[in-house]
């Protein structure tokens, strides 16, 4: 009898767990793989459900394509903005920073956050941004800057509030998107010097980017060298001064991070010390380490359901909409 009774307890407490894994509060992280090895091996056989990238634009999506935000050494460089064809409102504004190692990858790689958050009543907007091979650091910041304070100047076009307006980016993007949230009082990396609109941003949502360009593993990464143009030992200053944690103070605004315990890239313990020193320095910090999940770990269809989750609850608390809004 004893047995039974503890059996049932047990049984109640899973089903309690569970449905507190799908609350409104909470979801449960997803089961990850063992190895790198195991998870190769899912993907090769199908097993591991990844996302589609490239779709058409649904029908109630108002997109903007190809937008010039600025123009610098003959190139223009271009942003897109997503919104529902009904928006009554101005709505929050999500800045999406493609990765890619500052050397490739398109604005357009973000093109299902960017869909389905317009969805939800935001608007999107996705940003080019200069490669290494075309200029080094702080060419990137610089015009990451540049679409910010363009996308403000220009928000009542675009139904913009540009009061409330989170940066997300992964891996470079990621990187590029902390520099944003956390260095937008440095002169150095304002192209703009002559415009009154601060490139200041109310939220940062890190997937797996690289927090510290110091460190001996990344100063030996080609990307990284190629990113600064310069090795270590020529510029050290230059390294600090790319590395998002340089400029970390207590005003930031909130952090979410999302960070795979499998990623080759980007090492765990970037991501652990810079939730670490945001906590240290009283900031609001919101850290999800993911075990035995890899670099572009958001690929995976679980995965990204679980990242948009805390995304929503994380922009519902930091940028929230107003009473008369869009949000769905």
């Amino acid at each position: 009898m004893f047995k039974k009774t503890i059996l049932i307890q047990f049984l109640c407490f899973l089903i309690f767990a569970n449905l507190l894994g799908q609350s409104n509060n909470f979801l449960k992280k997803p089961d990850g793989y063992c190895s790198t090895f195991t998870l190769k091996i899912a993907y090769l056989f199908g097993t591991l459900d990844l996302l589609e990238k490239d779709f058409p634009v649904p029908d109630d999506i108002k997109e903007y394509k190809d937008i010039v935000y600025k123009t610098i050494d003959s190139t223009d460089l271009k942003l897109d903005i997503y919104h529902l064809k009904n928006i009554s409102a101005s709505a929050p504004l999500l800045l999406f920073i493609h990765g890619g190692a500052w050397k490739k990858g398109d604005k357009h790689d973000y093109l299902l956050y960017l869909i389905d958050y317009a969805k939800k009543g935001y608007i999107t907007a996705t940003v080019q941004y200069r490669f290494t091979d075309k200029a080094s650091f702080p060419a990137q910041i610089r015009d990451i800057n540049s679409a910010i304070v363009w996308l403000k100047e220009n928000a009542d076009d675009y139904h913009i509030n540009n009061k409330k307006i989170a940066v997300i980016g992964g891996s470079a993007g990621g990187h590029l998107a902390m520099m944003a949230g956390y260095a937008s009082d440095i002169s150095e990396f304002k192209e703009r010097k002559d415009s009154s609109i601060s490139s200041r941003v109310q939220a940062v949502v890190d997937l797996y980017g690289p927090v510290d360009l110091t460190t001996e593993y990344a100063r030996e990464q080609s990307s990284v060298i190629s990113l600064i143009g310069k090795n270590y030992n020529e510029a050290p200053d230059l390294y600090k001064m790319a590395s998002p944690k340089s400029f970390i103070t207590e005003d930031d605004p909130p952090t979410l991070i999302f960070q795979g315990t499998l990623d080759e890239l980007v090492p765990v313990s970037q991501s652990d010390n810079l939730a670490k020193q945001l906590e240290e320095k009283g900031l609001e910090v919101d850290y999800h380490r993911l075990e035995g999940w890899p670099h572009t770990m958001d690929l995976a269809v679980d995965v990204n359901k679980y990242c948009q989750f805390y995304m929503d609850r994380f922009f519902r608390k930091y940028i929230p909409f107003d009473s008369l809004s869009n949000s769905k």
